[in-house]
């Protein structure tokens, strides 16, 4: 596998195209790169007499309008490469994943690779709403944005993937972002149209029916292997030639990689896997 540490060919020029000025605006308001967060909420973990003390205190500050924070310590890098879990922003991928997000659907425009574009699993919203910003920019009014998710979590993996039990993604709440907050987080970009259309609910019950038709890029975040599994039996055959398949966290998630892997074996892929960052690889359909 071989990193892309090189900017994208289209980004190699510089920052002259107002198209690529609002999509590197866009990544770094999504990111919260530019702004650089340093206060989240405070929340005790241990069961006490303290946490109790805490509680009521924080009850007693929402009703005058104020909340106990503590400071967050933002690093940049970590931040660019996708390391941290931001407390404000749409997407904790990063610079780098979105960058590489950029790329691939530049080049599906580009060379008019035919397809929508989609994300299953998709957190706070943030890398749908890149695609949705990507499209609009380069002025795009055919392509649909799917954005797939449960809203409500991971579910609970099969007790005989323990990677997945170990890992125990599935019960952390952080992950756990409901509907009408991704919608709103399309609002606030002004990207909620008739080009986003959301499958709510656990990928085994929306992926094989869903009403995509022809995919040219699908981005996977489901972490789990059968999450990530799912989506690729059910999406993989509908990728055009020439369209991408991202995979988040190839490298962080043994569940998922496991399942990326035994895919591709199952159906004899030799398509270059590349890597983007630390955890997310990639690859372009060639046949």
């Amino acid at each position: 596998m071989s990193e892309t540490l090189s900017p994208p060919r289209h980004q190699a020029s510089g920052l002259d195209d107002p198209r690529r000025l609002y999509c590197d605006l866009m990544k770094k308001a999504l990111t919260r790169y530019a702004f650089g967060e340093s206060w989240i909420a405070y929340s005790p973990r241990r069961r006490s007499l303290r946490t109790s003390l805490v509680r009521r205190g924080q009850r007693m500050l929402h009703r005058r309008g104020m909340e106990l924070v503590v400071r967050f310590p933002f690093n940049p890098d970590e931040r660019a490469h996708g390391r941290d879990w931001p407390p404000e922003a749409e997407t904790m991928v990063g610079l780098r994943r979105l960058d590489n997000l950029e790329q691939c659907v530049t080049d599906v425009l580009e060379r008019g690779v035919p397809g929508d574009l989609i994300e299953t699993g998709v957190w706070r919203g943030g890398a749908c709403i890149f695609m949705r910003g990507v499209l609009k920019a380069y002025g795009d009014q055919h392509r649909t944005v799917w954005v797939a998710d449960s809203f409500r979590g991971l579910p609970k993996p099969d007790p005989k993937r323990i990677e997945d039990v170990e890992d125990a993604l599935w019960a952390e709440p952080f992950l756990a972002v409901p509907l009408e907050r991704v919608q709103a987080n399309f609002r606030r970009y002004d990207l909620l149209d008739e080009q986003v259309r959301f499958l709510p609910g656990w990928f085994e019950d929306t992926l094989p029916t869903a009403p995509v038709e022809q995919v040219a890029v699908m981005r996977l975040d489901g972490d789990l292997y059968d999450s990530t599994m799912v989506a690729l039996n059910s999406l993989y055959p509908k990728l055009s030639v020439g369209g991408y398949v991202i995979v988040d966290d190839y490298h962080a998630v043994r569940g998922c990689r496991q399942a990326v892997d035994d895919f591709r074996a199952a159906h004899g892929i030799t398509d270059e896997l590349r890597q983007v960052d630390w955890t997310c690889r990639y690859w372009q359909r060639t046949s």
